[in-house]
Formats: structure tokens, C-alpha cells, sequence
């Protein structure tokens, strides 16, 4: 057993690699840089945390989800490996204290959320830290060819040139070709390094119903499938709706979206993970970093704004290699809503302009200043205040943020911590001239340990009860010995973030050029457009069809797709099928042709070109005029 093997085995148990991730870590170790290509659930976090734990320093890892970062943080910690994270949902001091533990204690992993790139001081200090790997997870978002985008990504070159040596791991689940190439070129690779895994699955199920009432049609693939399961919907509200259906319909159900707070996001979450609800119905804000490997089934209510959201979604299933299945469910109405969501997507560029001034003046901030600050931001407030609609307000922002002009978090849910400022002793001193605080300071000393090293997320009920107080008498005694400058109190507090990346412009130096805007329009609607052919296309293998999407031209087709499984009703190899298939459009390309001249013409089996026409005909490939000549439906 090698040492990388050792520490897999001593830190979480396996005694051996899944495929591809020792062949990543062996690459990265030696200092070559590294694009890694891994499918969801493939263990991409192995393969640079086992690495790290062998080398001297410490993992630096930029990733752009915090609610990951604290994810990932707490299952290392709870490993016995000692981590930090730097993100814009901390405060100054926490920030600083993390820094300070980075720069002086003994921590192997540092995560770092991709806006505090763009922080001065933290370049500053990136000097005084000793960085043994740099980890680029979620890779795609530092190309404009990906579909998500993030312009602070591009912050990391800036990096590499205060740590010229360090080798960099990048990572992602979902990379085009073209965005393949522009990652190692934004990441200055020193040379093109990618190693991947084939994204097929061979034991993933691809399939689309084209049907028109999607719940009844899901009540029937829940019924007819074994073990747990993951409903996808668009919207909070359907999250409910649909799960009270199911629960209705007898099926142990649940729902999840990011508006639900951390405590009951955990719950639901768990009693998915252990059985105890059967199906989990949700909104894109479920998956990250969900690692369960007997879900069975994977449907799709609502049609994804692009394969590679639907590729990783629909990648959650089978995790634990068996027969699993991905179904999309689909109708004429979906084109019509992806259409009108186009349009609330990008929303005009004056429009944009107008947001964007509307919220420097919600925080009365003066054009020219704050660079670096961070605010909390009530979304439903502000589109109160000024009179937009929400949406319009999210989706301008996000088009700011993908110009690099703002930040903008998911909503996060940050529970309350707190840190011990003052030693020991004076504490104590504090504590025998402050009596009427001795009682909650003593509880808070028996109820978290390591408070005088770090931050800890605490409990304002738990503390109330086992004093038998109220919340609000904590909290306010809590607030106190923070302005006493005793302890670094920051309350719980749940709502999304603006952090200004650069100072406030005003509008004529506020530029959102037209062809920018135009372009990242048709990369949005091209998106879009792949993912409705995929869903409405009834001619190819949909394995294919997302592999060739990803660069793999030439795999075979799966036999198990509903497309694949209706061609071989017509005991035709796939083939076979293609080359007919092809050799008919051909013929139909410029003008319209009877089935018996189509048969005489082409060398095969008169039988298997008439079963090809047929399913041509049947599924909406070409069509029967009044004279009986065939045509091509464009």
C-alpha cells in the first residue's frame, strides 16, 4: 500500500482509488498543472485532499458556492483534518483571525471564495502563506464559453504569479471541448495537461416522455421504480405543490429549495439520505456535494437552461454503479417557457444601467467609492423600493456580476458564532467584576469547546434553555461583551450578498457594450436551443447526443434509451438505421419523393427501408402529401 493509499485508507476509509483519481493525483504531485475531467460523483475532492496531506503547506482552494466551502470545511474537520475558509459571507475580524491561523498554525486546506481574489490584502498575505497545491474546483466558470461565468475566476493568473511554482489542479464535472482549451489558457497552464474520464454512464438510463400532464406521468415512473429518487422543478412554490402531491398519492415525499433555513435544509436532507423520505423534490440548490449512491431515479419536471445543468443533475443517479434512470419530462409548453424566460433573462441594457444605479443609491453609495465592500441584500426590499420586478432586478444582476462590475451570493443561511477575544485569565477577572455575565459566559464555556482558538457556530435557544431564559435576553447580553470587546459575536443572519468589485461608476462610465451583450445572448439561447433538441429529438441515442455535446464523437449508442429501445422494436442495428435514415433525407433534400422510388433506389432489404420510413413517418421526421410523395419536415 503507497502513502497516497495509507492516507485514503486512514482518513476516510477505502482501501483503494476509484478510476482516474490516482493517475490525477500522481500528475499534480509531480508539479505538472492539471485539468481533471470527472463526471458528478466521480470523487474529484480525493484527488487533491489525499495529495495535500502529503506535502508540505497547505491546499489552496477557490471555489465558488460558500455553502460547498462550509460543507467541505466541516466534513475535513470532522476527519480530524484541520481546514479554514475565507468568504464574503464572514466578517473583517473572522477574516483576519482565519488569515492570521492560515499564515501561523498547522492547516492543510484553505478555501477561499473566488470575490476575495480581487482583495489587495489577501494578495498581501497570499505571500507570507506556505501553498502547496492551488485547487481551481468548478473550473468551467473562468471561461465565457461555460455556462457559468464568473469574472473573478479570471482573478487567479494574478495568483499564479505571486506563487510561480505551485502547481494548479483544475477541476469540473461538465467542459465542452472549447471550454477544455480556454481553462488551461486562462489558467496559464505550463503545458496542456487534461486527463479525463468518459463521461458516458454506462449504467444511466437517459430518457424524455413527451407527455401533458407530468404528475400523473411521475406518479407512475415513482411507482414503477425501486429506491430513493430526486425530483427537479424550477420553482420554491412547485417544490411543495409537487411534494404534497406525492405524499397525497402515498409516496413518502419531500421538499428543499434555498429559501428553507440551514437547520431544516439539514433535516430534510438527511432523512432523504437515510431513508426516511423516499423522494426529494427540489430546485437546483440540491446536489452540491450530495453524495448518496442508491438513487434509483432522477426525473426532470421542468426542462434545465442547458445540457450541462441537466447533465449533472441527471448525473446523481446511480452513483453505486447499478441500473439507474434520468428522465425528462417534456411537452410543446416548455418551448414556449424557455422562450419567455429568454427574455427575463437578459433583460435590456438600460434597464440594467437603471438597476445598477438604483442600488448604489439603496446603500447611499457615493460614485467613485466602495470597491471591496460587502452588503447584505434584501432582493424583495429593494424591488419594493424602486419599483421593479424581482426577477428583472436578479437577472440584471447577475449580467453586472458576469461584467465584473459586482458580486452576487446565493442566499446564505450563516448560523451564529462567536469567538473569545480576551485569555483565560482575564476572563476570569472580567468574569469576578461582571457577575451578572458569569452565568451565561460559564454556559457558553461548558456548551462549545475551542472558543478561545476560533469561531464557533453556536445556539442562542440552546443557551436560553439551559439557563432557562429568553433568546432575546442571550442576545442581548451576547451584544454587550462583543462591545466589551470580550468576545467577537456575530448573530445569525440569512440573506444573499453584494460585494462591489470596483467602485461605483456613473453611467457614462458604466459600459455594457452591445456586442458583449449580444453575444453572451446567443451563448445563453445556443444553450437553450441544445437542450430543447435534445428534449424534443426522437432519432438518436440521447447518450450520444450528450456525449458528442462534451467532445465524445464517436461512442456507440447506449440500447437503452427510449430512443434506442423503440428502434430496436424494429430489429434494425443502430447502424443500419443511421445509414438508411441518412441516405433518405438525402434523397428528400430537394424535392419530394414516392416510398416505392425511395426503396428501389437504395441497395437495402426493401423490408428494413420500409420500417425505417414508417418510423420516420410515425415520429414526425418526414411526412405523406396528398400524392403520396414523402417530404422532410425542416
Amino acid at each position: 500500500m503507497n502513502n497516497y493509499q495509507q492516507i485514503l485508507n486512514q482518513f476516510w476509509g477505502y482501501t483503494s482509488f476509484r478510476p482516474l483519481q490516482e493517475e490525477i493525483i500522481n500528475s499534480v504531485s509531480s508539479g505538472k498543472d492539471t485539468l481533471a475531467l470527472m463526471p458528478t460523483g466521480g470523487g474529484k475532492s480525493i484527488t487533491f485532499q489525499v495529495p495535500v496531506l502529503t506535502m508540505e503547506g497547505m491546499g489552496l482552494v477557490i471555489t465558488p458556492l460558500i455553502s460547498l466551502i462550509k460543507d467541505q470545511v466541516e466534513n475535513l474537520k470532522k476527519r480530524g483534518i484541520k481546514a479554514l475558509s475565507i468568504h464574503s459571507g464572514m466578517s473583517h475580524i473572522e477574516i483576519e483571525h482565519n488569515l492570521d491561523n492560515a499564515t501561523y498554525g498547522v492547516y492543510k486546506f484553505l478555501y477561499l471564495s473566488p470575490e476575495r481574489l480581487t482583495s489587495d490584502s489577501f494578495r498581501e498575505r497570499l505571500k507570507n502563506l506556505k501553498i502547496c497545491m492551488i485547487v481551481v474546483d468548478e473550473a468551467h466558470c473562468i471561461s465565457q464559453w461555460g455556462y457559468d461565468f464568473r469574472p473573478s475566476y479570471l482573478k487567479i493568473a494574478e495568483i499564479r504569479k505571486i506563487l510561480p511554482d505551485i502547481p494548479v489542479l483544475a477541476l469540473t464535472a461538465t467542459a465542452t471541448p472549447e471550454v477544455v482549451t480556454d481553462i488551461q489558457e486562462k489558467l496559464m497552464f505550463r503545458e496542456k495537461n487534461v486527463m479525463y474520464k468518459s463521461f458516458a454512464r454506462n449504467n444511466l438510463v437517459y430518457i424524455v416522455r413527451n407527455v401533458e400532464d407530468k404528475n400523473k406521468y411521475l406518479l407512475r415512473i415513482i411507482n414503477n421504480s425501486t429506491g430513493s429518487g430526486i425530483v427537479y422543478v424550477r420553482s420554491r412554490k412547485n417544490t411543495r405543490e409537487i411534494s404534497d402531491f406525492l405524499n397525497n398519492n402515498h409516496i413518502k415525499a419531500n421538499y428543499y429549495h434555498a429559501g428553507l433555513n440551514t437547520d431544516i435544509r439539514e433535516q430534510k436532507q438527511n432523512d432523504w439520505k437515510s431513508g426516511h423520505c423516499r423522494v426529494i423534490v427540489a430546485t437546483n440548490a440540491f446536489g452540491m456535494g450530495i453524495d448518496k449512491a442508491d438513487v434509483r431515479f432522477v426525473v426532470h419536471i421542468d426542462v434545465p437552461d442547458s445540457l450541462e445543468e441537466y447533465f449533472q443533475e441527471a448525473g446523481r443517479a446511480g452513483r453505486d454503479e447499478r441500473l439507474a434512470y434520468s428522465v425528462l419530462l417534456y411537452n410543446e409548453s416548455d418551448k414556449v417557457k424557455a422562450q419567455t424566460r429568454m427574455k427575463r433573462v437578459f433583460p435590456e441594457r438600460d434597464t440594467i444601467k437603471k438597476i445598477y444605479q438604483a442600488v448604489g443609491n439603496y446603500y447611499q453609495l457615493p460614485v467613485g467609492s466602495g470597491k471591496g465592500m460587502v452588503f447584505d441584500f434584501q432582493m424583495f426590499d429593494f424591488a419594493s423600493v424602486f419599483k421593479f420586478d424581482v426577477m428583472t432586478v436578479y437577472h440584471s444582476l447577475k449580467y453586472l456580476k458576469q461584467e465584473g462590475y459586482i458580486e452576487l451570493t446565493d442566499e446564505l443561511d450563516n448560523p451564529s458564532r462567536l469567538h473569545f477575544l480576551v485569555k483565560r485569565d482575564d476572563l476570569y477577572k472580567f468574569q469576578v467584576e461582571n457577575y451578572k455575565y458569569d452565568a451565561i459566559i460559564k454556559m457558553v464555556l461548558r456548551s462549545y469547546t475551542g472558543v478561545f482558538n476560533d469561531y464557533v457556530r453556536i445556539d442562542e435557544y440552546l443557551l436560553a434553555r439551559r439557563l432557562n431564559i429568553t433568546r432575546d435576553s442571550i442576545y442581548e447580553s451576547l451584544k454587550m461583551l462583543s462591545k466589551l470587546k470580550i468576545i467577537d459575536y456575530i448573530p445569525q443572519k440569512k440573506t444573499p450578498l453584494i460585494i462591489y468589485t470596483e467602485e461605483r461608476l456613473d453611467d457614462t462610465d458604466l459600459q455594457l457594450p452591445a456586442g458583449n451583450y449580444e453575444w453572451k445572448k446567443n451563448r445563453h439561447l445556443y444553450r437553450i436551443n441544445s437542450i430543447l433538441e435534445y428534449a424534443s429529438g426522437n432519432n438518436k441515442c440521447r447518450s450520444q447526443v450528450l456525449l458528442a455535446y462534451f467532445g465524445e464523437t464517436n461512442s456507440d449508442p447506449c440500447n437503452q434509451c427510449d430512443v434506442c429501445k423503440k428502434r430496436n422494436e424494429l430489429d434494425i442495428s443502430n447502424y443500419e438505421f443511421e445509414m438508411i435514415a441518412n441516405k433518405v433525407y438525402d434523397l428528400l433534400k430537394t424535392k419530394p419523393v414516392k416510398a416505392e422510388e425511395i426503396v428501389d433506389s437504395l441497395s437495402y432489404r426493401p423490408e428494413k427501408t420500409i420500417r425505417v420510413i414508417n418510423w420516420l413517418c410515425d415520429n414526425d421526421k418526414i411526412s405523406v402529401g396528398d400524392d403520396n410523395k414523402l417530404s422532410r419536415i425542416n
